[in-house]
């Protein structure tokens, strides 16, 4: 427990710091996504955005759907529900839903683009193991 001498709140003893290991493996983990959802785009067949993304589940065709943080909760359960029903009609491969650790500015940027995307369904990975890497 490390004490600042600043702190009104350690001061009076009302409150304790401690100190917390820094949060390299989750940048790690989301330059790791990055650099799998690059290949994604380049290899692969991607649908940006929430319309695009309903269509694919409904028609079975998503693999993974890639989810910004601040997308809005309804929307967030809808499409998980879509994908849970997916999951159940399809014998073959389950749709995986990954809660993207950045904003949809951030999302878009990683898809390569000038706007905003709060919803990325993967119809087709094409070279990368963006798959199974998100598995584990």
């Amino acid at each position: 427990v490390a004490r600042s001498k600043d702190c009104q709140s350690c001061a009076r003893g009302s409150i304790q710091h401690t100190k917390m290991a820094p949060g390299k493996k989750s940048k790690k983990n989301v330059e790791n996504i990055n650099s799998r959802l690059q290949l994604v785009m380049k290899s692969g067949k991607v649908e940006l955005g929430y319309k695009s993304t309903l269509k694919t589940l409904r028609q079975g065709k998503s693999k993974l759907v890639l989810i910004s943080n601040n997308t809005p909760p309804l929307r967030k359960s809808e499409i998980e529900y879509y994908a849970m029903l997916a999951n159940n009609n399809k014998s073959g491969s389950k749709t995986q839903v990954h809660h993207y650790a950045g904003t949809n500015s951030d999302l878009g940027t990683a898809c390569g683009k000038y706007f905003r995307v709060g919803v990325a369904s993967v119809v087709d990975p094409g070279d990368s193991d963006i798959l199974n890497s998100l598995a584990a």
